[in-house]
């Protein structure tokens, strides 16, 4: 990110627009904002060059459920970041940051089935010697986040812009397993969501217009979004913070929507361990953090317990869902 980069309220709307449809043309928001297509296109240019605003695709409800992991690792203080950035290599790795005083990260993982899973929390990582500990949360339910990106919930369009660039609703149920050409067109969609119908139609040798059907068909049945990489700091947002919050039985759902509803919440989900539920929040700095803790936090009933986790360092982000 460059410091001089001044950021304005029609980048705020373009960049919700995007995490809307990350795939909607230029000329589509610039109409949906009374702005010119040329503008639009300069404008996105700019942040994609000095801010690093990236549009990813990223593989939404899976045919079959996958086991899914929040992973707490404590290091030696001196192997942390090395460990990390082993770790953000592996294709079944998502988010992965440091947080509290940098000896312990945060990882999550998705893999295939639940035998990959143990390999990695059961027999890889526990041999990591500069690991002192391990904690593995299998995530059961989410309650914000994938889909849902954090930027859907900056406000700066209107409801008439938003509904306007807002795609259709994904069908309900879970889609079919993507074949082979669907998963050339995701690989590809990973490395750059916007990537063009030429790209598309090189990795996978179809037509554009099978191309096209194939991309509407995997929107709409959810196995594809897109979403939008940039750092919040950018805005304003410099505090991130993750909640392990311990809550009654009675209140882990309630409390999971109302903690889904709250603007600050990134991502939102009930998982296994002593905590219940897990929250990543994004405040513009430390104090308005605390403000959020003891006012917001503070007044949902069944909470038992908070511990706050600020992240100082994000490795890899490439989504919480």
């Amino acid at each position: 990110m460059t410091d001089s980069l001044t950021v304005d309220d029609l980048d705020l709307k373009l960049v919700q627009a995007l995490q809307l449809d990350g795939r909607a043309a230029f000329s589509t928001i610039a109409h949906a904002l009374g702005v010119s297509s040329h503008t639009i296109a300069r404008r996105y240019r700019r942040l994609h060059s000095s801010a690093g605003l990236r549009i990813l695709g990223r593989l939404g409800t899976p045919p079959v459920e996958r086991p899914r992991w929040m992973v707490r690792l404590r290091c030696a203080p001196d192997a942390a970041l090395t460990i990390a950035t082993a770790l953000a290599r592996r294709p079944d790795t998502s988010f992965i940051a440091l947080v509290s005083g940098g000896t312990e990260l945060i990882c999550v993982t998705e893999s295939a089935d639940d035998e990959a899973a143990e390999s990695l929390l059961l027999r890889k990582l526990p041999r990591t010697p500069a690991i002192v500990s391990i904690t593995a949360h299998r995530l059961l339910r989410t309650f914000y986040g994938g889909p849902d990106g954090w930027f859907t919930k900056i406000n700066a369009l209107t409801g008439a812009q938003a509904a306007a660039l807002r795609p259709p609703v994904p069908s309900a149920g879970r889609p079919a397993e993507p074949d082979d050409l669907d998963k050339a067109l995701l690989a590809e969609l990973r490395k750059d969501g916007r990537a063009s119908h030429v790209t598309l139609q090189a990795a996978t040798r179809l037509s554009e217009p099978s191309v096209r059907r194939r991309l509407n068909r995997l929107r709409t049945t959810g196995t594809l979004y897109f979403d939008v990489q940039l750092d919040p700091g950018l805005l304003g947002y410099r505090s991130i913070a993750l909640l392990w919050l311990t809550t009654s039985p009675p209140a882990l759902e309630p409390v999971g929507k109302a903690l889904a509803r709250h603007p600050e919440a990134a991502f939102v989900a009930a998982t296994t361990g002593s905590s219940n539920l897990v929250a990543a929040v994004v405040c513009p700095n430390a104090d308005a953090l605390y403000t959020y803790l003891t006012d917001r936090i503070a007044a949902l009933d069944g909470i038992q317990q908070v511990e706050t986790a600020p992240v100082i360092h994000q490795v890899k982000q490439l989504e919480i869902q």
